[in-house]
């Protein structure tokens, strides 16, 4: 069964809209057993739409093609598929009724462009959008699927987890494919794939898959198999068990779950509240923790203490400290995080203090160079870590999550 994704769009050829949609489209027809052959990016033009859906048809046994559905007259993708599909654009008057309704409840004059909205290809079967104003669309030829979808994330994403992903399963004649995932912080790649040989040798033996997906800080294990006799999910099950005596210390969630979350379970679980004290970090662990729903039952707040002089007036770090040892010192992150946890009334405290860079490095503290301190009433742990990227975001993104796995790792050691 395999799937051609299209996508349309000039600022996608330009570069100034980076293509996330096929990703997360691959990701999620590879759950339902539908492989992905070809990823295709095009102009918002006629010929080159109709071409594309031709050469495609010729490959493949479903095409989904996102873009070119907005109400502008460069979104030329409903017209275009009335070509190809010899119908015509009709008034569909639920979809009216329901774009009435839209524009309403946000207080929006409803214009004859909205309108144009509801003018839909005979032929289709519509795909009901529920988080924006451009419908998905359904179409059959010669026994392939298409569907067209809007480019916005949001919104592709709800068409076809609400509609899109239910009927193709339907359609369809999908094998029963199983995905386990492991989460795993603080381990490249390469370390996890020597920890593993022998285990990962041994999948071969049952048809089951493991694939690797690294991103900065984080591997994802992905363990995949056809379950065609009802037993490969226990296997793949009995697999995964084995892995805490092998990967153990490395592993910090399953599934979808998030640092963040796994951390905020943690503190729920035992009643405790948690602040931070972020400088090179500039408030991105506070934001990962309040990306959680419900964070608010134990997470009591932070302080960016960027300048040194917040650092000492608010944070009572001590001056000469700072001129002995540097900002950026175990001295410094420790007194960062009791003074904060004090300050804000909290069980435990994050700190944080780096060169996230590209500048301001030197060769005693180059950039990528993060102290995390973790107090909490009894103690405080401080860790140095030299994160080898010179890139600004990624050396944020990669010391929040680090911090977040010490508290994560100090919960588990107490």
């Amino acid at each position: 069964m395999l799937a051609e994704i299209i996508t349309i769009g000039d600022e996608l050829l330009i570069g100034q809209t980076i293509d996330t949609n096929s990703a997360w489209i691959g990701e999620q027809l590879s759950l339902i057993g539908i492989k992905v052959h070809q990823v295709t990016s095009i102009t918002d033009n006629e010929k080159h739409i109709l071409t594309a859906l031709e050469e495609a048809s010729k490959r493949v046994s479903l095409v989904i093609l996102t873009g070119g559905l907005g109400p502008t007259k460069d979104d030329i993708t409903k017209e275009t598929l009335c070509k190809y599909f010899n119908t015509e654009l009709i008034l569909n008057a639920p979809i009216l009724e329901h774009l009435k309704e839209r524009y309403k409840a946000f207080n929006v004059t409803f214009s004859k462009v909205n309108q144009d909205q509801a003018f839909l290809p005979k032929s289709c079967t519509i795909l009901p959008n529920t988080r924006g104003s451009a419908s998905g669309m359904w179409f059959e030829k010669n026994k392939v699927v298409f569907i067209s979808l809007p480019g916005v994330p949001y919104e592709m994403k709800g068409i076809l987890t609400d509609e899109g992903f239910p009927k193709l399963k339907t359609h369809f004649s999908t094998p029963n494919v199983i995905h386990k995932t492991v989460r795993t912080i603080g381990v490249p790649e390469s370390k996890l794939a020597e920890l593993l040989v022998d285990w990962e040798n041994s999948l071969a033996n049952h048809n089951i898959k493991l694939a690797y997906l690294p991103s900065p800080g984080f591997v994802r294990l992905r363990i995949s198999g056809v379950d065609t006799n009802g037993e490969v999910e226990q296997i793949i099950i009995d697999k995964l068990n084995e892995l805490p005596h092998l990967i153990g210390g490395y592993i910090y969630g399953f599934e979808k779950e998030t640092i963040e979350q796994v951390v905020g379970n943690l503190l729920i679980n035992q009643n405790k509240t948690l602040c931070t004290a972020e400088s090179c970090t500039g408030g991105n662990i506070g934001h990962l923790i309040t990306q959680v729903s419900g964070s608010s039952a134990y997470f009591n707040g932070g302080v960016i203490s960027y300048a040194n002089a917040v650092k000492i007036n608010v944070l009572n770090v001590k001056e000469e400290d700072i001129l002995k040892f540097g900002a950026v010192s175990q001295q410094v992150v420790q007194q960062m995080a009791q003074n904060a946890r004090k300050l804000l009334k909290s069980d435990y405290a994050i700190s944080t203090s780096g060169i996230a860079g590209p500048t301001g490095g030197t060769e005693e503290k180059p950039v990528g160079t993060v102290w995390v301190s973790i107090a909490s009433e009894n103690k405080t742990i401080s860790k140095i870590y030299r994160l080898p990227y010179n890139n600004r975001e990624r050396n944020i993104s990669v010391a929040s999550s680090y911090a977040l796995n010490l508290l994560r790792k100090e919960f588990l050691e107490d």
